[in-house]
């Protein structure tokens, strides 16, 4: 397989049917691992269901809720595993438009990392509170100036990885999770000395099910960018 879209899902029952059927029929050839943190609404049985019939479909099951950084950390490895050059994050909940992928894709053959920005070009969120798109964009103002990361958009969920740039950095060093993760991943991979690039991309709230945003995620955010910054100056940023 060439390219692979690792999605993190905790029930996501709703959403996904319809998610899998619009990047299945994508003409990319893209294969899909859920990472499924033992759903009570049964998301995991729905993808094995459908496993049966669709041989691009993977599936990691996990015990329980572990984080989003740990299932991205154990996606990446089951990709690089199985051979992947393309390696797609993606929300369950259509927040991320898998149109976008063909975007992505051109990109990629310049870049190691290419990130959805929602904050280039304009402010691209749809439906969105007010009190949380400052909240976004200050984070993202904030994890910029004591980094020095140079994008605009660091906790975007939306991401594709050339083989090369998760390879070229310490997976089991990362432990963070949410905002911190997608902060420490891209900073990671900028200090490895990888191209990234930004592209503009629609951000919708999800149209069904919770949001996983919570106060734990947003404190741990804050403190890993000074934790990055003071291992920068220390000459470990690896």
């Amino acid at each position: 397989m060439e390219k692979m879209v690792i999605i993190p899902t905790y029930d996501e029952r709703e959403n996904l049917p319809s998610l899998l059927d619009a990047l299945l029929g994508l003409p990319y050839d893209l294969h899909v691992l859920v990472v499924d943190d033992n759903s009570p609404d049964g998301t995991a049985q729905l993808v094995e269901e459908r496993m049966a019939r669709e041989p691009r479909l993977h599936l990691l099951k996990r015990p329980g809720k572990m984080g989003l950084g740990s299932a991205y950390r154990d996606g990446f490895r089951y990709a690089l595993e199985h051979g992947a050059e393309y390696i797609f994050e993606m929300d369950a909940d259509f927040s991320h438009d898998p149109q976008s992928i063909g975007a992505f894709l051109t990109a990629a053959a310049g870049a190691d990392l290419v990130l959805g920005s929602r904050y280039i070009g304009g402010v691209r969120v749809v439906n969105w509170p007010m009190n949380r798109l400052i909240l976004s964009r200050t984070a993202n103002l904030y994890s910029r100036v004591i980094t020095g990361l140079p994008v605009h958009d660091a906790t975007g969920g939306f991401k594709c990885f050339r083989r090369r740039a998760l390879e070229g950095i310490r997976l089991d060093r990362i432990r963070s999770d949410g905002y911190a993760f997608q902060i420490e991943v891209t900073f990671k991979v900028w200090k490895a000395g990888f191209t990234i690039r930004e592209i503009p991309i629609v951000f919708v709230d999800r149209r069904a099910g919770v949001s996983k945003m919570n106060r734990r995620i947003i404190w741990e955010a804050a403190g890993v960018v000074w934790q990055l910054r003071f291992m920068d100056l220390m000459g470990r940023a690896d």
